[in-house]
């Protein structure tokens, strides 16, 4: 499907009041939008906020996976070139992604059921997305955004006050919320921030992590359902995993990744007939030549460090189970 078909589709069905399922790719090349109806669970499964196509399944999977990470020479090969784009002025914050090679103990459809996330996607023998971060809301005629940026190990001695107080992070989290306020206000009215940098607490197989977000909200017009297509593809792809400002930033992750992010760092949603709700997909398995590959990343600024992202990059490979 073309990304124009995609839009018109998004917008009449929207104005129709017809629930649907969507997912778009980074590129925004290979978009999909399927009705409610119409979606085989033998093929696709979903779980949105608990909005699902599920039954029960896999209970007591083992969620430990088996992580061989990239050597640190070649992603700093990879932050040095971002970093020297940053010195330069071509970004203020840049997220850098890696393919991480992964050996899991489950299937990736057992994992889809163990696994406990806002955002769950399964899509047979392709990926797997466990995402906590949601992309945008829209309830009632107001639309929401909720960036995550900030991660630290819930078990590090005073780390809510150290995450908090990170300078670093702090203003890496800041130009999140400044892009996406700026972005918002493209298809939004009187957009405010409503709570900024508060922790959320995410379970994993091996740790606790905790999480900085923040929550930005605006008023759509009276017609929005009609134009629901060009208000979501008008604001992707989402800055917290991209970066800011965004058209020149995306060069450099281009540059620097090397290879297309496909549905990774994409963002899957439903629609209900009334309202909207949408993940960003992050925490994210896909299968490529009978080998699994679990992507992740961070923030890079003139402020980071490169073995620090580097571990960061490594601490955000896991799977959320209980």
């Amino acid at each position: 499907m073309t990304l124009a078909t995609f839009i018109d589709t998004m917008n009449t069905w929207g104005r129709d009041k017809v629930p649907f399922l969507f997912m778009v790719d980074f590129e925004m090349e290979n978009p999909i939008i399927k009705r409610l109806n119409e979606i085989d669970n033998s093929i696709f499964l979903f779980d949105i906020n608990g909005f699902s196509n599920t039954s029960a399944g896999a209970q007591n999977i083992s969620g430990r996976i088996d992580v061989s990470p990239i050597s640190f020479e070649v992603y700093k090969k990879k932050f040095n070139l971002v970093y020297d784009r940053l010195a330069y002025g071509d970004s203020f914050l840049t997220n850098l992604t890696v393919k991480t090679p992964v050996a899991l103990h489950a299937s990736l459809r057992d994992l889809f059921y163990q696994s406990r996330a806002r955002y769950k996607v399964w899509m047979k023998d392709e990926l797997l997305v466990f995402s906590p971060e949601t992309f945008i809301q829209i309830k009632e005629g107001k639309i929401f955004s909720y960036p995550m940026k900030g991660t630290i190990d819930a078990s590090y001695p005073n780390a809510r006050e150290v995450i908090l107080s990170n300078r670093k992070e702090e203003a890496e989290h800041t130009t999140i919320v400044d892009l996406i306020r700026n972005d918002l206000s493209q298809v939004a009215m009187h957009v405010n921030v409503n709570r900024f940098r508060y922790i959320e607490e995410i379970k994993t197989s091996n740790k606790n992590l905790l999480q900085v977000s923040s929550e930005i909200v605006g008023d759509l017009p009276d017609d929005y359902r009609a134009t629901l297509g060009n208000i979501l593809v008008k604001l992707l792809p989402a800055g917290s995993i991209s970066g800011a400002p965004k058209t020149k930033t995306v060069e450099i992750i281009r540059q620097a990744e090397q290879e297309k992010r496909g549905y990774y760092t994409g963002v899957v949603g439903y629609f209900d007939g009334k309202n909207l709700d949408c993940g960003v997909m992050i925490r994210f398995i896909e299968k490529q030549n009978g080998t699994f590959f679990y992507r992740s990343g961070g923030g890079i600024t003139t402020q980071s460090i490169a073995e620090a992202e580097y571990q960061e990059t490594i601490d955000k490979v896991y799977v959320p189970v209980d």
